[in-house]
């Protein structure tokens, strides 16, 4: 299996994204939501790049069943009913509604890589269900969002997490590029865990800007067993392989 490995949305090789399904990866925090947003009942996801982009989507799609999510600078957009705290999509707050979300990094990363055969969304919350989906691919990337154009070390140690599960279960290992080599060692090097994500530049913002318990709940390993994935910009829960 040939897994290619991206550090930001913005250094994905566009011929790449045509070859085999994409894995978009933002622990901190648009995935982590979307994955709880799915798993309690939301009817589907809509990622939007830009604020605006959000206002005009929910306009066609109308008000009475949907409700606008999403961050700049780490806080709920003004005017939003949602931010980008995966403790905010509760059951009762998003069961059977449509979102339309639009973060920092995680939405412009799905974006990015719309064209794709399959986009699957992907955090520490449904690490294994992840894993589950690829089990019969050839060809991947995972796609990490980063953190405003750079580096973000949570979605690198998930990355890792993913292609060291893919290993234990292929006989033939995987063939890797330079940063999915790199991804691996950063995760044998870390645990997963609140106080780690705490270390990172990420966490520490949310710290800042009292934030600390989005730290608790984006560290929960296999929280849920479900997968997302995006067709036509729309995300909706797809079937779990066994």
């Amino acid at each position: 299996m040939r897994v290619d490995v991206y550090f930001t949305a913005s250094s994905v090789d566009q011929a790449r994204i045509h070859d085999g399904t994409a894995v978009v990866i933002d622990v901190l925090r648009a995935t982590s939501c979307v994955v709880e947003a799915l798993a309690n009942g939301a009817r589907a996801v809509y990622p939007a790049s830009e604020p605006e982009d959000a206002l005009r989507l929910i306009s066609s799609l109308g008000r009475e069943d949907t409700l606008l999510c999403g961050e700049r600078q780490g806080r709920m957009i003004e005017g939003f009913d949602l931010g980008n705290s995966p403790a905010e999509f509760s059951a009762e707050r998003v069961g059977g509604k449509r979102l339309v979300m639009s973060t920092t990094n995680g939405t412009r990363a799905l974006l990015t890589v719309m064209g794709a055969p399959s986009v699957l969304a992907a955090s520490f919350l449904n690490l294994g269900a992840v894993v589950n989906a690829l089990g019969g691919e050839d060809d991947a990337i995972l796609v990490c969002a980063g953190r405003q154009g750079r580096f973000a070390l949570e979605d690198a140690l998930c990355a890792g997490r993913i292609l060291a599960a893919l290993e234990s279960r292929r006989e033939e290992g995987l063939s890797l590029n330079d940063a999915g080599r790199a991804a691996r060692v950063l995760a044998d090097a870390h645990e997963i865990s609140a106080e780690v994500l705490r270390t990172t530049a990420g966490g520490q913002a949310l710290v800042e800007i009292g934030l600390a318990e989005d730290l608790v709940l984006c560290a929960e390993v296999d929280r849920r067993a479900i997968v997302p994935e995006m067709k036509d910009r729309v995300i909706q829960a797809s079937p779990t392989p066994s």
